[in-house]
Parts: C-alpha cells; structure tokens; sequence
C-alpha cells in the first residue's frame, strides 16, 4: 500500500481577509529600520504610488472607516505587516494640508511672509512633529499595557503612524476645510450661535479621531481592550456643553492662537 507523503502546513497570519494565502507567501524578516528605509526611499518614486487607493481611504474615512483597515489585514496577510508600505496616502495628506492651509491663512488675513510661516508651522509642528510625537507615545503604550500576550509579535510603530494619519484626515477637513468657508460670516462673532456651530464642529472632529483610533487598534488581533480610546467621550460631550454655557469659542480659540504664533 502506498504512503501518502506528509508535508508540514505552512502556518500563515491570522487575518480577516476573504482572500486565501497566496502560494508562494514568505514571511518577511526585514527589521524596521530596512522596512522604514524602503518607505522613505519610496517617496521620491511617485510613479510607484497607488494614489488612486490613497485616494479611496479618505473618502472611505469619512463613510465608512472600517473598511479601511480591512486592507490593512490584507496587507498583513501578503505582506507579513499591517503598516503601509506605500507612501501614498501620507503624500495626498500632505498635499491636502498644504493646501488647506492656504486657503486657511487667507481666510483669516495673513500676508505672503506669515502664509509661508503659518503653513511650514502647519506642516512640520502641527502634522509631522505633533504626529511622530503622539505615534511614539501610543507605540509604547500599547506595546507595555494592551498586549495580550507579553511575548507576542510588537505593534509596529508604522502602524501606529499610519492610524493617527488615518485619524486625522476627518478632523484637517472638518476643521481646515468646512469650518474656515463659515468662519468670516458665522464662527467668528461672539453670541451663542458662532459659538455652538464652531464648538460642535470641534466636538465632531474629536470624536472622529478617537474612533477612527478605536477602530485601528482593534483591528490588531494581538491587543486587547482597544474600548480605552472611547472612555474620553463622556468627559468630552461634558467639556462641549461647558464650552457652550461658558460661550468659549473654540475655533476663535484657535484664531489667536496661530496670530500669537506668527507674531
């Protein structure tokens, strides 16, 4: 009788994608510093971007968020890591914010000299400074606190990066984008309704960054308790309301803070 040979099956990622494992998959074994190196270098070949997927995440972000970091399995599955290997989103988001704030500068009256400085601020300080900053301290959180298993793989800190920027396109566009159309003829006056529009706006864009954040780490099958980037939505609806009955114009707020800045 003939033995029919075994072969140890390959053990590949766990993942939620609908798609079988590719056959030739090979888990990578690049380090983090090679994976960066590849990302980095990949900026400056923008025929190699998929700007139309890029594209695709910031609409989806909006309505329907989940569906985003669906690819983000898939790319686990194909590619042995969540975080992005293409650079295009971070690109288009750059672009945008540089645009936006633009059009935010003039809006509130600056000249070219203070366009300039408001939009490097904007950029270097307020995205890439703010966001490597915040990426590090979540990276090192969820890595000591949120694992479920100590020994388990890391978070990888590109992921980390990658979900704050995920994060933060809704709020840029509700903030940078809506609100400065309404800031001249509504935000900017100081009653009760200016203040209500301006600090809801506000309230929408806080609470769209922490979701979109829940939905990111959740999305990690090696974490655990993901529900602590909700706990804050309480306290902020109580902060909202305190705001209002104060008549504390958050987006003036934030007027006097970049004209403090700039002068």
């Amino acid at each position: 009788m003939m033995k029919h040979s075994t072969s140890p099956t390959p053990n590949y990622p766990r993942s939620t994608s609908p798609l079988p494992a590719p056959a030739n998959y090979q888990p990578t074994t690049a380090s983090a510093a090679v994976k960066r190196y590849k990302y980095l270098r990949r900026l400056y070949k923008f025929d190699q971007m998929d700007f139309e997927f890029a594209a695709w995440q910031m609409v989806y972000l909006f309505v329907s968020p989940q569906k985003v970091f669906r690819s983000f399995n898939y790319r686990k599955h194909t590619k042995s890591q969540f975080a992005r290997d293409d650079p295009a989103f971070l690109v288009l988001l750059c672009v945008w914010l540089f645009l936006s704030s633009i059009c935010f500068a003039l809006a509130i009256g600056l000249n070219w000299g203070q366009l300039v400085l408001f939009v490097l601020f904007v950029v270097f300080v307020d995205f890439m400074g703010a966001g490597i900053f915040v990426s590090t301290v979540f990276w090192y959180l969820i890595n000591k606190y949120l694992r479920r298993d100590p020994v388990a793989s890391e978070v990888e800190w590109g992921y980390t990066f990658d979900v704050h920027i995920n994060a933060f396109f809704p709020p840029l566009s509700l903030l940078h984008c809506f609100q400065i159309i309404l800031f001249n003829d509504v935000l900017q006056g100081h009653g009760f309704v200016p203040c209500l529009v301006a600090n809801t706006f506000w309230l929408a864009s806080v609470i769209y960054y922490l979701y979109i954040t829940f939905l990111g780490y959740s999305n990690l099958p090696m974490l655990q308790n993901a529900r602590v980037f909700l706990l804050p939505l309480p306290i902020l609806v109580v902060v909202y309301l305190g705001t209002l009955m104060a008549k504390w114009n958050l987006s003036q707020m934030l007027m006097d803070f970049y004209h403090y800045r700039l002068f």
